[in-house]
């Protein structure tokens, strides 16, 4: 993956990525949209603790992991733990997918059914089904709970409760998120990878924000980009537009990780053989016989163009027309100038009298 750039939006868990993506030679843009914030008054997750011993309920929703393992440590703190994992286990237990079911069994509780869909509306939807009438409910809230799933339960004759263990808080730097939107706008990012909906979510509001939103629905789109979710909850905001994010069969980080890497490794990426070895157009960087040589966005489109003719001769205006900002011939001058000083190797690209550039490629070398 060298020459690979790759952004991604997550805050928790963000570092097993990132690890992952640079073993493979990947340059990593971490740019979190969100950021999970513990609940700010914890004698209030306390109390609601002690509500929920002294008065047992029937059922309990167990929504994220995260979540019902931050719930357990504050009653550990509070010295509860031993008396709420006693009460819940006089409760019905339900899990919105696997990873809430393995918090669970960690605690020593067993759960009485998980959702296959991975979605508290199913939840919801079997608890109604089986009746609640009469029945007391605690819902583990997550980041970005939906108050109407409460509320069918309400409607259908259900008590109940709420409790918020954390909550999803603003990006902890909006300025990187900017820049990464903008990034993959230019197309100088590889792939984005998403780990939830509310931080998909958030990059779409981020750009609105910032006056790049149809640039980056564009960027999408049109697949200059490689949109990446670990599961069709996470690639919801994007459903929503008409997007099709690409999504692992499997729904868990390390899957994520391979269907990106299998991706950008295959032959997405453009190649030519030069007479100075395989070069390779990424989107951050370009890669010459093996080597990583990182340019900016003029020498970078430029280079782009001249792959794509294939070793054929590419005009001044031509040239022009892709550089960003550019007004006479005379920025492309410089900018080939600069793509030679960044390369290393003035001669990959020619200058052909009184016609344009092209590069100096294998007699058989023609782009894939």
């Amino acid at each position: 993956m060298s020459g690979c750039t790759i952004a991604i939006t997550a805050h928790r868990r963000a570092e097993d990525l990132i690890a992952s993506f640079e073993r493979r030679g990947a340059r990593v843009l971490h740019a979190p949209t969100l950021q999970i914030v513990p609940v700010a008054d914890d004698h209030a997750l306390i109390e609601a603790t002690r509500r929920v011993i002294a008065n047992p309920p029937d059922d309990v929703v167990v929504t994220t992991a995260v979540g019902f393992r931050g719930w357990v440590e504050a009653a550990d703190t509070a010295g509860l733990a031993a008396d709420l994992l006693g009460t819940l286990e006089q409760s019905r237990i339900l899990a919105r997918g696997p990873k809430a079911r393995g918090a669970i069994r960690a605690a020593g509780l067993v759960e009485h059914w998980s959702a296959r869909s991975e979605t508290t509306a199913e939840v919801v939807e079997w608890l109604r089904t089986q009746g609640v009438h009469g029945r007391k409910i605690v819902v583990q809230l997550h980041g970005l709970s939906d108050p109407s799933l409460q509320d069918a339960l309400r409607t259908a004759g259900a008590s109940v409760r709420g409790l918020e263990v954390y909550r999803w808080g603003p990006a902890p730097d909006p300025v990187v998120v900017e820049r990464m939107i903008s990034q993959i706008c230019a197309g100088t990012v590889d792939a984005v990878v998403h780990t939830s909906a509310p931080g998909a979510q958030a990059m779409l509001d981020a750009a609105a924000l910032t006056g790049q939103y149809d640039a980056l629905v564009s960027a999408l789109r049109t697949g200059r980009v490689l949109n990446t979710c670990v599961g069709p909850i996470t690639a919801g905001p994007f459903v929503a537009l008409g997007l099709e994010p690409l999504v692992p069969d499997r729904f868990r980080l390390g899957a994520l990780i391979r269907i990106v890497t299998d991706r950008l490794t295959d032959d997405n990426a453009r190649t030519i053989e030069t007479e100075f070895g395989l070069l390779v157009i990424r989107g951050g960087a370009a890669v010459l016989d093996g080597v990583v040589l990182p340019l900016g966005p003029g020498p970078r489109a430029v280079l782009a163009a001249l792959v794509a003719a294939g070793g054929d001769v590419v005009s001044r205006p031509e040239l022009l027309a892709v550089l960003p900002g550019a007004e006479d011939v005379h920025a492309v001058e410089v900018t080939v100038n600069r793509l030679r000083t960044a390369v290393g190797r003035p001669e990959l690209v020619r200058t052909v009298v009184r016609r344009g550039y092209r590069l100096a490629v294998e007699p058989a070398g023609v782009p894939s």
